[in-house]
């Protein structure tokens, strides 16, 4: 079983983390983490200040750990959410829509484009937007062979 890191506070820090939990400027993330310090500082265990608070056990493990690593940088900053950022091969997009066709097809959509590269088709639309890059719009015209055509 894991035992909670023991939080000890100087004078200073208890002030300042009073004072987060006070202020109205502070976002209310910020102040419920300075809370579950200050409780986890009184001594109490993980599950009694989640109950008290209302959130969940990781949550406060997570948030007493990382004060007790990093102090109050620790608990002012979230981790990024959501995935990275897909990183595209602009040359070889590029290079794959103006020098080469896929097979089977005339052209470059976005889905086979994106299943080429491995991303999403709204990264390939928005990298041949910002490179002018318009593939599926054929250049010229087309002479109708209908007689009754009038040109």
């Amino acid at each position: 079983m894991r035992v909670a890191p023991e939080i000890m506070l100087t004078d200073e820090e208890r002030t300042n983390l009073t004072r987060l939990v006070r202020s109205k400027l502070t976002s209310v993330r910020l102040a419920q983490r300075a809370r579950i310090v200050l409780l986890a500082a009184n001594g109490m265990q993980n599950k009694d200040i989640a109950e008290q608070l209302g959130v969940g056990r990781v949550q406060v493990s997570r948030w007493r750990e990382r004060y007790a690593q990093s102090g109050l940088a620790g608990i002012e900053r979230d981790l990024p959410r959501g995935a990275p950022p897909v990183k595209v091969d602009t040359v070889q997009l590029v290079e794959l829509t103006t020098q080469t066709k896929p097979v089977a097809a005339t052209h470059w959509s976005t889905r086979k484009m994106a299943a080429e590269l491995g991303v999403s088709a709204s990264t390939v639309m928005r990298h041949w937007h910002a490179h002018g890059l318009k593939p599926h719009i054929v250049r010229g015209f087309k002479v109708s062979r209908d007689p009754k055509f009038s040109g």
